[in-house]
């Protein structure tokens, strides 16, 4: 088997169907096989996704166990020489799985990689190619110093605002939506961190595997379309919280040790603030 391909489903049925439909009209002479993971939907995916794609593999959860962990769960059963996550709010084109594999199968030092991600309107999800959140990458992000001077590096250690979306290279972090990862890179550094609940266990899991001397690339010779979800509505509390979680989790984990007290209190100090803010701004906006 050359590929597993991991989607994960929560509620979004009818999207992931067209992504499983994306991915069966693929052009490929590479072997896959599709695992479909359920957290508890209760939206008739699993029967729904049977019927129509008879060959993908099902799991289905009877509580909503996290994007980490049920991705593991694909994980632990996947036969394929790379894995792929795939949101299952993305296309990919007929084109996609065989300029990714291709890639990786000529670049053996490429421990992990992603095509270029862009929205339905065509922009580009920015979150397809970035820098590791160090205190001041994020801070000149937090601020908007990114968007200030969108061509100084400085400024723009995290978005990489200032190297060309239709470029390749290599890059520190991928998103989850799309990232394409060797079998060896993976029982070398492990699975996803099931600390982290959603967000930011694909930037964890591409520091670990940076940091194993493997190289992160961004390849866009190809591209998806990401049906990301941005709303003006009202967000669980949940979402708000486990977004900032992750914040801290990760540099706990990673940058903690490397800083002084007086720097790791000023990242915790303004990921409370940003969390406080997002909870006032997510408070004023329509429930429905």
């Amino acid at each position: 088997m050359d590929l597993s391909i991991i989607v994960l489903n929560y509620k979004t049925r009818d999207l992931t169907l067209a992504c499983l439909q994306s991915v069966f009209s693929s052009a490929t002479h590479y072997n896959y096989e599709v695992i479909l993971i359920d957290n508890a939907s209760n939206d008739g995916i699993i029967p729904a996704a049977t019927e129509q794609f008879p060959q993908v593999i099902c799991i289905a959860n009877t509580n909503n166990v996290g994007f980490s962990k049920a991705n593991n769960q694909g994980i632990g059963i996947a036969q394929g020489r790379y894995v792929l996550l795939l949101n299952s709010d993305t296309i990919v084109q007929s084109d996609t799985l065989d300029v990714m594999l291709r890639f990786m199968d000529e670049n053996t030092n490429v421990g992990t990689s992603g095509c270029k991600i862009v929205l339905p309107d065509g922009s580009l999800d920015k979150a397809c190619k970035r820098g590791f959140p160090t205190p001041s990458a994020s801070f000149y992000y937090a601020f908007g110093f990114s968007k200030l001077f969108p061509k100084i590096p400085r400024f723009n250690q995290y978005q990489l605002g200032y190297l060309s979306p239709d470029d390749e290279y290599p890059i520190d972090s991928l998103v989850g939506a799309f990232m394409l990862i060797r079998r060896e890179a993976i029982e070398q550094v492990g699975m996803l961190d099931e600390e982290f609940f959603m967000y930011g266990e694909d930037i964890d899991w591409c520091y670990r595997i940076k940091e194993a001397g493997w190289v992160n690339y961004y390849y866009p010779r190809t591209q998806i379309v990401h049906h990301k979800g941005a709303s003006s509505r009202r967000k669980p509390f949940k979402i708000i919280y486990e977004f900032h979680r992750a914040m801290i989790l990760f540099h706990n984990k990673h940058y903690r040790k490397k800083y002084s007290w007086l720097t790791n209190a000023m990242v915790y100090a303004g990921v409370s603030l940003k969390f406080i803010l997002s909870l006032v701004r997510n408070k004023l906006r329509p429930a429905r």
